[in-house]
């Protein structure tokens, strides 16, 4: 049996809560934390797990074998150096933090203190990407020619982006690229292999009144040859399926949303995941809680046998290299290595 403390009862916290539920023939929960007394009495009414009001009441506790930190961006190197200190193994909501510096600080702490880091990139848990990851492990595509993603969400202004810090690289980091498109990316550079430059653009659009990009387009040259592009948005109302799409000398693959559908050139066809089917509009919480409660048996596996979960700290880093690149590409109008 592992022990869990839920550290952070913000929004995110509820399909992690489900899969915690599911999962108490493998998983305490000891302690749910939040210094905010409206968000542990809403926690508490909907979860049967024990609140607290003072972090090191978590921390202290030597049953407590990790923490699931659902903290805002801004704060996960401070609240995961304070977890390392304990000696609590660390799942870490996404975004890894602000930028890749303090991520890269985050593995480093983890890694002195010789305690288990995982990132929450769920979207690598649904069926259809889990079954595209099989094919592309096979060469079931054959050599990749193009690859691209689409992520043409919605987000309205009231009741989204009027919350305090949102839309501010303060508490964000970022933008679209970060805060929502950050999954499907993350996804999409998982199958692809490694990017070698980018060249995009990227702004504010009226429709918005925030700090940060809401508009990215770019065009994506990857190290093993094959060109896309990024298209990532959360002004297309009211929101659609993210789309990921992979091109090969033996078939095409197309991702969209949790619906794997694949065309091989000898005239298979295969679908896969549609029952897990997701939507991209101004609810940002409307999907099912399976991806996380796969994510997190993951994590508690790894735990059990002492080895690595899926996305470690270093796999979970690379899309933040990704993101820089991007955005630096837009702000200085020309082409970035990803090695510059």
């Amino acid at each position: 049996m592992i022990t869990i403390g839920i550290i952070g009862l913000g929004v995110a916290v509820t399909p992690h809560a489900k899969s915690l539920l599911e999962m108490t023939d493998r998983v305490r929960v000891a302690h749910a934390f939040s210094r905010t007394p409206a968000r542990r009495e809403a926690f508490a009414a909907c979860f049967p797990f024990p609140t607290a009001d003072d972090l090191a009441v978590v921390l202290g506790d030597p049953t407590v074998d990790a923490v699931l930190v659902l903290t805002p961006p801004n704060t996960h190197l401070e609240v995961v150096e304070q977890c390392a200190r304990a000696g609590k193994h660390v799942l870490l909501e996404k975004p890894f933090d602000r930028n890749s510096a303090r991520a890269r600080r985050i593995i480093e702490v983890c890694k002195a203190r010789g305690v288990t880091l995982g990132i929450v990139f769920q979207h690598r848990f649904r069926l259809g990407a889990l079954r595209l990851r099989q094919l592309v492990d096979e060469g079931a595509l054959g050599r990749l020619a193009n690859a691209s993603a689409y992520i043409r969400w919605w987000r309205p202004q009231r009741g989204y982006y009027d919350q305090p810090g949102r839309g501010t690289f303060a508490q964000d980091g970022g933008g679209v690229l970060i805060t929502q498109a950050i999954h499907t990316l993350d996804l999409h550079l998982s199958l692809t292999g490694p990017v070698s430059e980018v060249s995009a653009f990227a702004q504010t659009s009226h429709l918005h009144d925030i700090e940060v990009e809401d508009i990215v387009g770019a065009v994506v040259r990857y190290t093993n040859g094959a060109i896309g592009t990024i298209d990532a948005t959360t002004v297309c109302y009211p929101g659609f399926k993210e789309r990921i799409e992979l091109v090969g000398n033996l078939g095409t693959a197309i991702l969209t949303g949790s619906e794997l559908r694949v065309y091989f050139q000898d005239g298979r066809e295969l679908s896969e995941g549609a029952a897990e089917d997701v939507a991209g509009g101004a609810d940002p919480m409307a999907f099912p809680h399976h991806f996380h409660r796969r994510l997190i048996e993951d994590f508690v596996n790894a735990l059990e046998t002492g080895g690595q979960p899926r996305i470690t700290g270093e796999e979970g880093v690379k899309i933040h290299y990704l993101i820089e690149a991007l955005l630096r590409s837009a702000a200085e109008r020309r082409v970035i290595p990803l090695n510059e």
